[in-house]
């Protein structure tokens, strides 16, 4: 199996981001003879995050990098040697050099998808040993990458479609790996570009950013630039001083704003034409770092007036601390006088970016009707998802040799379910709502619900029923034909007719090859953006929603109930 080339390849985990017990148990599948029995196994997680009723789905490129790339070297084989009984036979280790994943197979949603509890992520089929040895880094991949993914897609919920939404934070995240698959999944789940250019060198994500305080506060105001000559925008003309003009400049703008001109900063107008000069196409003013409306407006002003003098516009402002909607409704209202006053009508639709440790709550504020705001950056409220660090995703055996297995636990909601499975989500026509089984203390009733009609034409646009699960042998559900369902948790089955009926889960490697081309990121974010407009809005409440439901047909549900009866497969 060939690996996967740079320069996404770099960003792939190594087979040995394991745990211990992985390389244990595949010493002992070898001793009994199993290391090559076919084995399924199911990645999903039990509940959704941050209290929604939804997860996207997220990290197959990077699961797909790594099984292209799965091999271990002669190095990690004396690493696994040190650590293991001395008395290990050695063809044991020449078992492992030989390992690679061109038996494996794996099926998965696409990125992007709407996921929802106990569905696999990922269903991975293959040599017990190697498809056991995948359990820990699959789940490093998926997990994280899913949860990121979520927390961006709840965070563009509440910023609605118009806000540009900025990943910032790289410095607040856990470690350089945590940080580039957080830029990268934040995108996918909707945030608009990042500041972190790893990302955008690895991973294609959109790159922005504009400058920190330090820059500002490093000039004092004596600085004189080597060659303050600027240029116009466009066509031929003479050059221009742009430290006079701004200065000629920043008389008038105090004149108009009742200032007294020696108010504003020097240190900090020297530094906004030092970044002019550097960036005259795209000039950028950060506020506060000594006054907004004493300083830092007047001098981004004067800048920014001049600038137009010659032709340029700047982009933006930023501000970064107090109270960044009424300071922007304040901003928006003094660029729309000045721009009146001068007529520059440019001037007045200068977007306007915040940051400062923006969490929900604060973003439902500036997302408001009525705010100025345009464009925020967040940090630390993404990356680290602070509601929820985990995503609690799992890997569990479901088949062996072809035979269901089930894991039973004290712990109702850790039980698992056998065997290898089929995904489908039933849509009905537009407006139909999803079944609502009643609760009765028996599964002896009959089903109680119909719902949907046959269109006369397949749609997919129909809305959300339910997904359902089944095994793998059974035959797909058909559009407009009644299927009976076990909702999960239900004590009772109940019947829909969907309007259309979508496969979940696609076949991305077979036996180690790549079955077709992975998305790529940008397409899997527009298919995250579409999953979510699918959504029903009781099921986008980001607080206390309606819960999606997820069932299983009636040939999963009574190999459920056998095997938890102690019945044979």
């Amino acid at each position: 199996m060939a690996a996967e080339p740079e320069p996404e390849g770099r960003a792939a985990a190594r087979p040995l981001l394991s745990d211990l017990y992985h390389i244990t148990m595949a010493l002992g599948y070898w001793r009994a003879g199993r290391a090559r029995d076919p084995a399924d196994f199911e990645l999903f997680f039990r509940r959704c995050p941050f209290g929604g009723a939804f997860a996207l789905a997220a990290g197959l490129r990077d699961c797909v990098r790594f099984l292209r790339s799965f091999r271990l070297r002669d190095a990690d084989v004396q690493f696994l040697a040190s650590v293991l009984p001395p008395d290990t036979e050695p063809a044991f280790f020449d078992h492992l050099r030989a390992l690679d994943c061109s038996g494996v197979t794996l099926r998965a949603l696409p990125e992007g998808s709407l996921a929802f509890p106990g569905v696999p992520l990922l269903q991975v089929s293959g040599p017990l040993l190697v498809v056991q040895l995948l359990e820990t880094p699959l789940l490093c991949l998926v997990s994280y990458a899913s949860l990121i993914a979520t927390n961006a897609a709840r965070l563009r919920l509440i910023a609605g479609p118009e806000k540009r939404l900025l990943e910032m934070g790289l410095r607040r995240a856990q470690g350089p790996d945590g940080g580039l698959t957080a830029s990268t999944y934040s995108y996918l789940g909707g945030f608009d570009a990042s500041s972190n250019m790893l990302a955008g060198q690895l991973r294609g994500v959109p790159v922005a950013g504009t400058l920190a305080h330090s820059f500002i506060t490093s000039f004092s105001g004596t600085e004189v630039p080597p060659d303050p000559m600027l240029a116009p925008a466009a066509g031929p003309g003479p050059r221009v001083d742009l430290a006079a003009c701004v200065e000629a400049w920043l008389e008038r703008v105090c004149a108009h704003l009742g200032l007294g001109v020696h108010e504003p900063h020097r240190g900090e107008r020297v530094a906004f034409v030092a970044y002019a000069l550097a960036f005259p196409q795209a000039f950028y003013g950060l506020l506060d770092t000594y006054s907004v409306q004493r300083s830092g407006l007047p001098n981004f002003l004067a800048v920014a007036l001049a600038l137009g003098q010659l032709g340029y516009q700047a982009v933006g402002v930023r501000l970064d601390s107090g109270d960044l909607l009424q300071q922007a409704q304040e901003i928006r209202g003094v660029f729309r006088t000045i721009a009146a006053h001068f007529q520059v009508p440019w001037l007045e639709s200068v977007p306007i970016a915040v940051s400062n440790n923006i969490d929900e709550e604060e973003l439902a504020r500036l997302a408001q009707e009525g705010s100025e705001v345009n464009v925020i950056g967040i940090g630390t409220n993404v990356v680290t998802c602070p509601r929820q660090p985990s995503l609690g995703c799992v890997y569990k055996l479901v088949s062996v040799g072809g035979q269901p297995r089930m894991k039973l636990t004290e712990d109702p909601e850790k039980q698992m379910l056998p065997g290898s499975k089929a995904a489908f989500r039933l849509l009905g026509s537009d407006g139909e709502a999803p079944p609502t089984p009643r609760w009765s203390p028996s599964r002896s009733q009959a089903p109680h619900v119909i719902l949907g009609a046959h269109p006369t034409t397949h749609t997919h646009t129909g809305s959300l029923l339910l997904d359902v699960l089944q095994l793998a042998e059974e035959p797909p559900p058909q559009a407009g034909q009644e299927l009976r369902v076990w909702p999960r948790g239900a004590r009772e089955s109940c019947t829909v007719r969907p309007a259309h009926v979508e496969p979940l889960l696609r076949l991305w490697v077979q036996q180690g090859q790549l079955c077709e081309p992975l998305p790529s990121l940008a397409e899997s974010r527009a298919l995250a953006q579409l999953s979510l407009s699918r959504l029903s809005p009781a099921h986008r409440w980001l607080e206390q929603p309606a819960l999606y439901q997820v069932a299983l047909s009636e040939k999963l549900q009574a190999l459920v109930d056998r095997l938890s009866a102690g019945g044979a497969p």
